[in-house]
């Protein structure tokens, strides 16, 4: 079992039942899926950047990446619909939880000048995004083959229903907020 999950199912679910008053096990939130996005819109030019991305965000999630196409044409960049445009990883169970610990206590202390996450990275339903300018802090990237910096986005949907629950779940699972 993760670290995390063994954390969660024994500190967390108690310390949000006190804290939240929830009356039943089932009604605390719990972390649902981590989807990892890649935008890659130079793939229009070329398309080898999309296969270095799939590649190199497979070995992040540590399952396949699917590529993400176009909805809707837009002449101003070149765009048509259908065209590939990025790719991404949807993450549960084990390899979720294998992955958050992984960026909790690797990748983001890895982060140049790093003092932890903000407290806005919230969408107002109790999920999180955290965007990432360079890839390359988590382990698996071998920076020597890496051609182009590109950016990521990590997606963490929990069940909760307000900020705060999920502020109090990411903090307790060892997410690092700033003070």
């Amino acid at each position: 079992m993760s670290r995390i999950k063994e954390k969660y199912q024994s500190e967390v679910v108690q310390a949000m039942i006190k804290e939240f008053g929830y009356k039943s096990i089932m009604a605390v939130p719990r972390i649902e899926k981590v989807v990892l996005n890649m935008g890659l819109g130079e793939a229009i030019q070329n398309i080898k950047i999309l296969d270095a991305g799939i590649e190199e965000l497979t070995q992040i999630g540590g399952q396949r990446a699917v590529v993400t196409k176009a909805k809707r044409s837009i002449a101003g960049f070149k765009l048509r619909q259908g065209m590939p445009i990025g790719c991404m990883v949807t993450l549960r169970g084990e390899r979720m939880f294998d992955f958050l610990d992984k960026l909790f206590n690797v990748a983001l202390p890895r982060v140049r000048d790093f003092r932890g996450l903000s407290n806005k990275i919230f969408d107002g339903r109790g999920n999180c995004t955290v965007g990432i300018r360079e890839y390359i802090i988590f382990p698996e990237i071998d920076y020597d083959r890496v051609e182009k910096m590109k950016g990521l986005n990590i997606s963490i949907i929990t069940t909760a229903k307000t900020d705060q629950e999920a502020l109090f779940l990411l903090t307790n699972l060892g997410m690092p907020f700033r003070n």
